[in-house]
């Protein structure tokens, strides 16, 4: 029997620990949660990074979290362990469109509430967003299935089902979960491959 490293594990497992440890602790909170005047004032551009280690509640992180590992897994698995393309690098490759799309999903509320002392965000969900559009990108008829959803549907149709429900959770604009990081972390897959020709 061989061990596979899956960097979609580890990931996972560090951020459900990190975002444990947060519920029980403000301070922990605090000292990790995307906050614009705590960048921009004194530097603090990490931020851009632990916000996606911590949650709101534990429906926040298990849905993020299990969406990660489902779509993360099937990505890592196949994209990201052909020789072909990434060969030895794969892993590099696979933790750079995470972190990468978990900064780049910051960046539009990095601008917009820079100077903002009431604005806080936190979540993964730029990254995760990322991963899945990544997936469906690839696997477009991949049939994806949900426990009150007996039939699994083409990913295509849960892309445009996530993307609405994601804009329309935006614009409520309720809680410190941001929605508009799906959107962002769309975005990020069409950003990040410009990056590989610098």
């Amino acid at each position: 029997m061989t061990f596979t490293f899956s960097i979609t594990l580890v990931i996972a497992a560090i951020t459900v620990l990190v975002s444990l440890l947060g519920f029980n602790s403000p301070k922990v909170i605090d000292s990790l949660v995307f906050y614009g005047p705590a960048i921009s004032k004194r530097n603090q551009y990490y931020r851009f990074i632990t916000c996606g280690f911590i949650h709101a509640d534990f429906m926040h992180l298990a849905f993020n979290m299990l969406a990660f590992y489902s779509f993360g897994t099937t990505l890592e698995q196949g994209l990201f362990s052909s020789p072909d393309i990434f060969g030895t690098d794969a892993p590099i490759y696979y933790a750079m469109l995470y972190f990468g799309a978990l900064i780049i999903s910051s960046v539009p509320d990095y601008f917009k509430h820079k100077d903002n002392y009431y604005f806080r965000s936190l979540g993964a969900s730029g990254a995760v967003a990322a991963v899945i559009f990544s997936c469906i990108v690839l696997y477009p008829t991949m049939g994806i299935g949900f426990i009150f959803v007996p039939i699994p549907i083409p990913g295509w149709i849960f892309g445009l089902i996530y993307l609405g429900i994601s804009a329309y959770l935006d614009k409520q604009g309720k809680g410190n979960i941001n929605h508009g990081a799906h959107l962002w972390g769309l975005y990020s897959v069409l950003c990040l491959p410009l990056f590989s020709f610098l």
